[in-house]
């Protein structure tokens, strides 16, 4: 494997790592919010203030269901990337690659927000993002206009 491979593949590795780390510390989050309201569902007795009561566990039973609804969608997310396959390479963008632009850096994964690898800035977004709409099927070379700004995609790993 020649050296600027191994980057390639270290490069991703590193971005996927995150992407990874960052769903699972989102699902962990979920999951004890959801623990939380149903310790506070358990423990709360039926008091005198009648319709408050009935209000307040009204409350906590639609917080259980959207946190079960947010639950849900992160473990499609964690499902979608654990299927990834970042040794993949391709000179067409596709899930999973890294693309330099003339602007910014990207690995099309999930959405994880701005993560650094040897002094260089990546943005991992999903697949369903605008400009990754525009950059996937693209190529080095080609010329991606988002947002008024136009850019090249100057590297695909």
């Amino acid at each position: 494997m020649t050296q600027k491979m191994k980057n390639s593949s270290n490069i991703k590795e590193h971005l996927y790592q995150k992407c990874v780390d960052f769903i699972e510390n989102r699902l962990q989050t979920v999951q004890y919010h959801i623990k939380e309201i149903q310790e506070t569902l358990m423990s709360e007795t039926k008091s005198s203030a009648g319709d408050k009561h009935e209000t307040g566990r009204a409350m906590l039973q639609l917080e259980r269901e959207k946190a079960g609804h947010q639950l849900s969608e992160i473990e499609k997310l964690k499902e979608h990337l654990l299927k990834m396959d970042i040794n993949k390479s391709s000179e067409t963008v596709a899930v999973g690659s890294v693309v330099y632009t003339s602007s910014a850096n990207y690995f099309i994964a999930t959405s994880a927000g701005e993560i650094e690898y040897s002094d260089e800035r990546f943005y991992a977004i999903s697949p369903s993002t605008p400009i990754a709409q525009l950059m996937l099927g693209k190529e080095k070379d080609d010329t991606i206009t988002f947002r008024d700004q136009q850019f090249i995609i100057e590297k695909v790993l």
